[in-house]
């Protein structure tokens, strides 16, 4: 599917329609329920206690959740974990910040038996690891209160899995050592930016690293349903010496290890935001093959505390949590039902891209991420050659 939609409130209906995609799939458990509301725990008895209150009650008896692959700058995670923190009392383990979607499924699959500190709770991963989720019956199903506000074509059917913010690929160009800053994806192929060019993560593992070379498919010829100019791409900006085989953060941006790096808008304006002018930084969205992309949230199948894994889900999916992670530059799932209300602060819409970029945004369907993830990820080797880490 290749249609461009005419503005943000359309976008997220370009995803495929989930009952075609996952009708083969193996049914999953029957969802939990969810609580009513989002209130504090209280002393009163069990027979007086909300849904909400048990739901605390059972974290708090948990006393902890275990996260992974949520850097603290990535969609302002670090708040929303300190939010989390702060208004349940529980602690949070925090597995590996850096992982990419796939070393994630990995984790649950690695600690089906480990009830330990080593199993994840919690996965937050890329669109199209949706399917796999469902299929390996790797998640447990369950509905948010505000299930009825998230996009249907958003979010598993059973729950098993729910889309939760979204983004489009742009540049992040460090302009202290950059002085012409490269404006669509045909200028990074140029002599002068040789060394220079780098990705936020591991094609074979990272969706974000993923969705760098589907959005390069676009650029160059190709389109949804074909990726294999993104790969061919890649390897001529490899073979130009212009990739640096390095998984690039904030870090090596700032001391012109990687001066220009090819990341999600959210993470490049976060960066540029917590340089405060040193370096300079421009963001760029590129001319030309802008793709847009949605994470999705779900709770391992093997959960060590499947109580606190619900709990941080009715957190993130209520109005604090989604403009938590909206005030970190990424439009939450249900940002239409946010804005329909008027609960969006002023300033934090006026802090986003511009409308009309996202309006040319494309937006793969499941099946069209399934074949271009399966693509990348076995062929990136043999055709890139560049073995980033």
């Amino acid at each position: 599917m290749s249609t461009t939609k005419n503005r943000l409130s359309r976008m997220i209906a370009v995803f495929v329609i989930l009952s075609i995609v996952l009708a083969g799939c193996a049914a999953p458990p029957p969802p939990a329920s969810a609580p009513a509301a989002a209130e504090s725990s209280t002393a009163a008895p069990a027979a007086e206690m909300s849904e909400m209150d048990k739901l605390i009650a059972a974290a708090q008896a948990e006393g902890s959740l275990t996260t992974i692959a949520l850097p603290h700058d990535w969609c302002n995670y670090g708040e929303t974990i300190e939010a989390f923190k702060a208004k349940y009392g529980l602690a949070v383990n925090e597995l590996d910040p850096n992982a990419g979607s796939g070393d994630e499924i990995e984790a649950v699959k690695a600690n089906m038996n480990n009830k330990g500190p080593q199993a994840p709770d919690v996965i937050d991963v890329g669109f199209g690891f949706g399917p796999q989720l469902v299929e390996e019956k790797l998640s447990t199903p369950y509905k948010v209160a505000t299930w009825d506000t998230i996009p249907d074509d958003a979010k598993h059917p059973d729950g098993a899995w729910v889309g939760d913010y979204y983004g489009v690929l742009s540049f992040i160009v460090n302009t202290d050592v950059v002085t012409n800053v490269p404006q669509d994806w045909a200028d990074l192929l140029k002599p002068e930016y040789n060394g220079q060019v780098a990705l936020a993560g591991d094609p074979r593992v990272s969706n974000q690293a993923i969705m760098a070379v589907y959005a390069a498919a676009l650029a160059n010829g190709g389109s949804l349903d074909d990726v294999q100019p993104g790969l061919d791409f890649f390897a001529e900006l490899n073979a130009s010496g212009n990739l640096v085989p390095v998984i690039s953060k904030g870090a090596t941006l700032a001391k012109g290890e990687t001066p220009i790096v090819i990341a999600w808008d959210y993470n490049a304006l976060s960066w540029q935001q917590g340089f405060e002018g040193n370096p300079k930084t421009e963001v760029v969205v590129p001319q030309s093959g802008i793709i847009g992309g949605v994470y999705i949230q779900a709770i391992s199948a093997y959960a060590p505390q499947p109580n606190a894994a619900k709990l941080w889900q009715e957190f993130i999916y209520s109005d604090e949590g989604q403009l938590t992670w909206l005030k970190g530059f990424c439009h939450p799932i249900r940002y239409n039902d946010l804005a329909a209300r008027g609960v969006i602060p002023q300033e934090m819409a006026d802090a986003l891209p511009p409308a009309d970029l996202y309006a040319k945004a494309l937006f793969p369907t499941l099946d069209q991420l399934a074949a271009a993830k399966e693509l990348i990820t076995t062929q990136w080797d043999a055709v890139v050659g560049a073995d980033v880490q």
